[in-house]
């Protein structure tokens, strides 16, 4: 069977337009029409798989913490909880004023995350305590930032993530874990705790419309509610 040779690209597009032109095509309708020609046509989008994600083991979440613990750095022991525990990103995080945690509700507002989006995220009453001590200590330190220097400017994105891959490194784990390996590991850990996708899509900060449709008939209390149940038994000290 003999092919013939395909009119270019550029030249098709010319022909496309003369018939097109008359009819004042904006973005919406070109799109529109380009999707009922592959219809037409029998063309498949093709569409690259889903690579799982790279998430640590409890193993090495552990053999991380304890480094973290052995070093008695108490500004890194509670930014490192405050990771592990919400999954917030590492530029999120250093962006949170002391104005921004709720120890009261367990909460800590994140103002204009990804997406440009504010939500709620959770932390475990377990850690309240601990956190609350380390308000109390930035606080007396005039501090606007959750986590500051001693120069009272905040952390910076690119410092925390040195940070972690020290202490990564001090606990003998060779393959790379960037930090939102560790957001990976806490929203695998909830599903594998039996957590509907509802309750995690809103922490998470990612959108998808089943998880939307789903959440609409759930309250920030609910979902709060099954957190705290679950994270009692999160594998962390």
């Amino acid at each position: 069977m003999t092919f013939r040779t395909r009119t270019s690209a550029k030249k098709k597009a010319k022909e496309l337009a003369k018939l097109l032109r008359p009819e004042q095509p904006d973005y919406t309708y070109l799109k529109s029409v380009f999707r009922e020609l592959r219809r037409e046509l029998d063309v498949q989008v093709p569409r690259s798989p889903k690579r799982l994600p790279d998430v640590p083991t409890e193993e090495e979440l552990r053999a991380f913490y304890q480094q973290v613990w052995q070093c008695r750095n108490f500004a890194d022991l509670v930014l490192i909880k405050t990771l592990f525990y919400t999954g917030v990103r590492v530029s999120e995080l250093v962006n949170r004023r002391l104005s921004d945690v709720d120890l009261e509700r367990c909460q800590i507002r994140i103002q204009q995350g990804k997406g440009a989006k504010d939500c709620l995220t959770p932390f475990p009453e377990q850690f309240r305590e601990l956190l609350g001590l380390h308000l109390c200590q930035m606080g007396e330190k005039k501090a606007t930032y959750l986590f500051e220097s001693n120069r009272k400017t905040k952390y910076s994105d690119r410092g925390r993530r040195k940070m972690l891959a020290r202490y990564a490194k001090q606990a003998g784990i060779s393959r790379s874990l960037a930090p939102h390996k560790w957001r990976h590991f806490l929203f695998t850990w909830l599903k594998t705790q039996g957590i509907d996708d509802a309750l995690i899509q809103p922490y998470s900060g990612h959108e998808s419309r089943q998880s939307l449709e789903i959440y609409s008939r759930l309250s920030l209390a609910d979902a709060q509610a099954v957190y705290e149940q679950t994270m009692r038994n999160f594998p962390l000290p």
